[in-house]
């Protein structure tokens, strides 16, 4: 792929773009959600023996319990941690790239100021 003269090339746009929070926020909330559903789901149904003790989850989430009920709240209240996890490593990576690209922004221009006084 073969950009105009004196372009970045696409791929390297798309490396260093910021990432979306609330995108980022979303998935990771739907797949947290949707896993603490399933796996609530799945121990009201098939009643494992030798299970992890998922009543323990009652610690952390207000309202659940190993039900029905219980599985529909660990959806909400997984979607919700889950959002805000999300959101924070997205905000977290966006700022730790930021501040990279501009130290080594800063670093190129104070080497290039450099090698110009250099020969003055």
């Amino acid at each position: 792929m073969t950009d105009a003269p004196g372009s970045k090339p696409d791929v390297l746009t798309y490396a260093f773009a910021p990432v979306h929070k609330a995108a980022l926020g979303i998935a990771v909330g739907l797949v947290a959600g949707l896993a603490i559903f399933g796996i609530t789901a799945f121990h009201v149904i098939a009643h494992p023996a030798d299970g992890p003790n998922l009543g323990l989850l009652a610690q952390y989430f207000f309202g659940y319990g190993v039900t029905w009920a219980g599985a529909f709240i660990g959806f909400g209240w997984g979607l919700a941690t889950g959002f805000v996890a999300g959101w924070f490593m997205a905000f977290v990576r966006n700022l730790v790239l930021s501040i990279s690209l501009f130290a080594i922004r800063t670093k190129a221009r104070m080497q290039s100021t450099a090698d110009f006084l250099d020969h003055i």
